[in-house]
């Protein structure tokens, strides 16, 4: 696929069009999010190097994203109280990616006095018309979904457990901003991975808070819990979700660099060869680590002026002892633990088959030496 097909095939006007075809809508509220989508679309014609499919699914995916801001906006329109829901973020969870994250995160949202967003919902977040409020058709057009992905890449499951009906990253609601980790992970645009690095990430949070609202009025039972997030990608933008979510702490993860960097490398490779047959590891790895560094950098910034907004959990406490680590986090939110639930998360997690997966840093264009050297300044931190 050349560049000028793949560029005209994402032309920003084109996308634009085929989602209000789409929807038959037109309201696309503010349109901040007009610029993160053109940075996207020409990296993606100038570096991604997408396969055929690889085009024709990313097509769907902005069109589909569009789509769903369109129907946002009408949604609220129809039904103003959407946007007078409190929403009450008591964590998110960050850190590098392959921290422990995911564990965490999985076993404080089993408790059932906090709530989380399901990966069929961040993935079909606004009803389906005519649809009842178990929302049956939504969650069988996300088990397909999950289906589709593990066929195109067998080897991800072996790499990060995927539950269609579990608690997943808020980041793939922000993925409708345009404004998100998820699109240099799955793609090779680091063009747009600089640009973002800059970007005021402001208007996307608030963009989030009001998918956590229609989230919230679809599901009376949420009422009165708080919300435990979790992304890599809040770490590229630590004040705003402090500054959005007032009382949110950040729970951080902590994992040396020289485990962490390389393991997402592998995963990144996993996923973006879905949509390029032409992904070189050995960029992916300096590209990452590149962004690591800066990410940490900033985030002992905001730490440094913001203590008091801040947990600590490291990878180590996390696979040693989950359970009483998952206490621990909860009581320092001010939340209570529920230790029944957080034991039975642990006995589903056991049973869920886990496979492995071998590299080495060198496998991505990377050394641990250089890696310790890069990232020394935060592995001081962590041994004070």
């Amino acid at each position: 696929m050349t560049t000028a097909e793949t560029a005209r095939a994402l032309d920003v006007d084109g996308l634009l069009a085929a989602a209000r075809d789409k929807t038959g809508l037109h309201d696309y509220g503010d349109d901040w999010f007009v610029e993160p989508l053109s940075v996207l679309t020409n990296a993606l014609a100038d570096e991604a190097n997408l396969s055929d499919l690889g085009l024709d699914l990313t097509r769907r995916r902005l069109v589909a994203s569009l789509a769903d801001r369109l129907r946002l906006k009408q949604l609220q329109a129809e039904h103003p109280a959407i946007l007078d829901e409190e929403v009450v973020v008591a964590a998110e969870i960050c850190g590098l990616p392959r921290t422990g994250s995911t564990l965490l995160h999985r076993l404080l949202a089993s408790s059932p006095e906090v709530t989380s967003t399901l990966s069929w919902e961040t993935s079909y977040p606004l009803p389906f018309p005519g649809e009842s409020p178990d929302a049956e058709l939504r969650k069988q057009k996300a088990r397909d979904r999950y289906e589709m992905f593990l066929e195109m890449a067998p080897d991800f499951g072996d790499i990060h457990t995927i539950e269609w009906d579990g608690p997943e990253e808020d980041v793939i609601l922000l993925d409708r901003t345009f404004t998100s980790m998820s699109y240099d992970s799955f793609y090779w645009v680091p063009t747009y991975g600089l640009w973002l690095r800059e970007f005021d990430q402001a208007p996307a949070y608030r963009d989030l808070k009001e998918w956590l609202q229609v989230l919230q009025w679809q599901s009376p039972d949420r009422d009165g819990k708080p919300w435990i997030l979790k992304s890599p990608h809040h770490l590229t933008a630590v004040d705003t979700v402090l500054d959005t979510f007032p009382g949110c702490k950040i729970v951080m993860t902590h994992r040396s660099p020289t485990k962490a960097v390389p393991s997402y490398a592998s995963m990144v490779g996993a996923i973006s060869s879905q949509y390029s047959n032409d992904v070189d590891p050995k960029a992916v790895g300096p590209y990452w680590r590149d962004r690591f560094v800066t990410a940490l950098q900033e985030y002992a910034v905001v730490r440094a002026a913001r203590p008091d907004r801040f947990v600590d959990v490291t990878f180590q406490d996390t696979v040693s002892d989950p359970v009483g680590t998952a206490t621990k986090v909860m009581g320092e939110l001010g939340l209570p633990a529920d230790r029944e639930a957080l034991e039975a998360y642990m006995e589903r997690n056991q049973e869920q088959r886990h496979g492995s997966h071998t590299y080495t840093a060198e496998d991505f264009g990377l050394t641990e030496a250089g890696l310790e050297q890069d990232f020394a300044f935060y592995e001081k931190e962590l041994a004070s």
